[in-house]
């Protein structure tokens, strides 16, 4: 049975792949991406911070522990928790973090045991890996959210401090096993929210086979709480939010793939 961390599990999610969804976050991850909007994933180890609490109209600072560690098994009981509300929309379980391929061996039991008890699987991943982790868990994996940032790579050792360079090697052969795969593009100022990048991103999906649907993820500043309680810099603070309608030409440009495209989520 195979221990790791978690730090997150969101039920009744619906912009995670198809149906209502469990999603199961695990810490960890090897990039640090400017924008990431779960810093509190980055981190492989449980953390202390402080989180302001309000009893009775008053502000407390208390410490607040992020992640814990769990088991495969533990996790496959929490999923079946909601079984019937996956059954009844053609949901599943989507697995997050962070990146869910650094803990690989928890994730192929825990996606082992599920796809055992029907429960339709999904991974969310940067891409970030060596191909032989992706054949562990690819008999096991119905679907991949796959992140797609820019092609340009100097860009892209910027704004996440590594290379795309197996990144997008590990989608080409992503491409080439059957399994489908959504595209999901975080639209980020300063990184790829120009026609030029867009179009570079556009041209790479045309070669590929398998994608099922693109989602465009327009930055934002929600989780800058996160940010200041665990006492981090948000680089792109200053950078305005973007909306959907900084994004409907991207949306048409990628509709031309006749997949379907959608913003936010």
């Amino acid at each position: 049975m195979e221990k790791g961390i978690a730090f997150d599990i969101k039920r009744f999610a619906v912009n995670d792949g198809p149906g209502i969804r469990t999603v199961i976050f695990l810490k960890g991850c090897p990039l640090k991406c400017q924008w990431c909007h779960n810093p509190e994933g980055i981190s492989r180890d449980i953390e202390l911070c402080t989180k302001n609490v309000k009893v009775d109209g008053v502000s407390y600072c208390m410490p607040h522990r992020i992640g814990y560690e769990t088991s495969s098994t533990e996790l496959i009981a929490e999923v079946m928790k909601d079984q019937i509300f996956m059954e009844d929309s053609g949901g599943g379980v989507t697995f997050s973090g962070g990146e869910p391929l650094l803990q690989h061996d928890l994730l192929k039991e825990a996606l082992q045991g599920l796809r055992q008890r029907g429960v339709h699987t999904a991974v969310d991943t940067s891409g970030l890996s060596t191909w032989n982790i992706f054949e562990k868990i690819n008999p096991y994996t119905n679907l991949y959210l796959y992140d797609l940032k820019c092609i340009d790579n100097d860009k892209h050792i910027r704004m996440t401090g590594v290379s795309n360079a197996a990144i997008i090697e590990n989608l080409k052969r992503l491409s080439g096993t059957g399994i489908p795969f959504h595209i999901r593009i975080p639209v980020i100022p300063t990184l790829n929210f120009d026609d030029e990048e867009m179009q570079r991103i556009y041209t790479f999906l045309t070669s590929l086979k398998g994608i099922r649907q693109v989602d465009l993820l327009p930055y934002h500043k929600v989780a800058q709480s996160k940010y200041e309680r665990m006492g981090i810099t948000n680089k792109l603070f200053e950078e305005r939010s973007l909306g959907a309608e900084d994004l409907q030409s991207y949306a048409e440009l990628f509709r031309n793939l006749n997949v379907p495209v959608t913003i936010g989520g």
